[in-house]
């Protein structure tokens, strides 16, 4: 015999239940299973084996209104223990299955008749037991509700045992399920197991746009995936300033911005100079330098690092995004991976220099090929903070004649012509 875990019920109740091996030999492909619960007999789901550890960690599982939040969830337990009955034979799934097309008109018959009542309460699901012997249905309110003339009524349409089940909003998109944003199936109605209190202090740790739409789920609270990664941004931040704080210098106030995971680094904004990045082993080096004024720089070795980790990054995406073939060659003069077809010049010609992209309504710069010698001269000057030489203007532009500007002058506005057809003179 051995333990294992399995669901039940439409808001996904968990429990353990022990079987042997001839009963999990003989599991059908959904491995259900007729089980009694503390609520009666249900069709339950096996999901796996677990061991001593899991068992006890399961157990310890604590419901949403434990934490502080929501009302409270009807007092049944997240986990709890069910008794093998037998293993779901056809008859019972043709039952079962009957029994859940019938929920439907059932929820219906009872939002029509919670309307007399005059009860500030929603009805968001019903659900049947097995044997037929109890009706639940479970509803959101954000006030104590009296139901108890409500029950006789439903008891009295449906001649049943009632009991209605007060859920909170995060419970509701569990019941009812639904897609999420990233256009999978919510995460609690699909393997969540259990609610845990989210805050805005996991956003601002993660570096996530303080955008309600974009951070709220179905239900109008923070998702439940902010709490995913929170831990290694936890860690990351152990020992150091939140993200927002101050470092004050004698030459400016430095601000900590952000946290860069893959880098394992944190960007701070340098007054007037714009952002740096700071490896976590560093930054107390780095405070200690600039709260004594003095400049702070990258270590040789980790500055050649970062330029060959973007050089990758941009000789890996930049070619192959803009024209559609390849990857560029190494620097020497090498040949593309991937040749452009016929009738398209090769990069670095003449008449590739020549082309230009034009941004904006009425136009815009001249682009040429950049090179991957220019990138890593461009990405030294950022790294060293040096400021940026004149660039030499573009080919195109020294066919104009030297008298004409590379931009054309904005036209000056006339004033209006008098009845001669001059202008006033100013």
């Amino acid at each position: 015999m051995g333990k294992y875990l399995a669901t039940y019920g439409k808001p996904r109740f968990l429990g353990i239940v022990e079987l042997d091996g001839d009963i999990l030999e003989n599991l059908s492909a959904d491995r259900m299973i007729i089980a009694v619960s503390h609520r009666g007999e249900e069709a339950a789901a096996v999901l796996g084996p677990l061991d001593v550890e899991q068992e006890r960690e399961y157990r310890e599982m604590k419901a949403i209104s434990e934490h502080g939040e929501g009302p409270v969830r009807g007092g049944d337990p997240i986990v709890s223990d069910l008794e093998f009955l037998r293993i779901q034979t056809d008859g019972d799934r043709e039952h079962w299955k009957s029994i859940k097309n019938t929920e439907d008109g059932i929820l219906r018959d009872a939002q029509e008749m919670v309307v007399p009542h005059k009860l500030e309460l929603k009805l968001i699901d019903a659900e049947t037991m097995i044997d037929g012997k109890k009706l639940f249905f479970y509803f959101t309110s954000e006030t104590r509700v009296d139901f108890r003339a409500l029950v006789k009524d439903l008891a009295r349409r449906f001649r049943t045992r009632i009991e209605l089940r007060q859920m909170g909003v995060r419970d509701e998109a569990r019941i009812i399920s639904g897609m999420a944003s990233c256009g999978l199936p919510c995460c609690c109605s699909y393997w969540l197991n259990q609610f845990v209190p989210i805050g805005i202090k996991m956003v601002k740790e993660q570096n996530i746009a303080l955008n309600p739409a974009k951070i709220s789920g179905i239900c109008g609270r923070l998702m439940c995936c902010m709490s995913f990664e929170h831990k290694v941004y936890k860690n990351l931040w152990a020992g150091l300033p939140g993200p927002g704080s101050k470092i004050k210098t004698p030459k400016g106030n430095y601000v900590v911005a952000a946290m860069d995971i893959a880098r394992e680094a944190v960007r701070c904004h340098k007054p007037g100079a714009g952002d740096i990045t700071v490896p976590i082993d560093m930054f107390q080096d780095f405070r200690d330098a600039v709260t004594n004024g003095d400049e702070w720089e990258l270590p040789e070795s980790v500055r050649e690092a970062e330029n060959e980790r973007s050089l990758r990054k941009r000789h890996d995406c930049s070619y192959s995004r803009r024209t559609g073939f390849g990857v560029l060659g190494a620097v020497g003069g090498a040949e593309d991976i991937n040749p452009p077809p016929q009738g398209v010049p090769p990069s670095g010609s003449e008449a590739d220099k020549g082309q230009s992209s034009r941004r904006g309504r009425r136009g815009g710069r001249r682009r040429r090929q950049e090179t991957l010698h220019d990138i890593a001269q461009a990405d030294a000057r950022e790294r060293s903070h040096k400021p940026k030489p004149k660039e030499k203007p573009h080919e195109a532009a020294a066919l104009l004649p030297q008298s004409e500007s590379l931009r054309r002058p904005r036209r000056r506005r006339r004033g209006p012509k008098h009845g001669n057809g001059q202008e006033p003179h100013s």
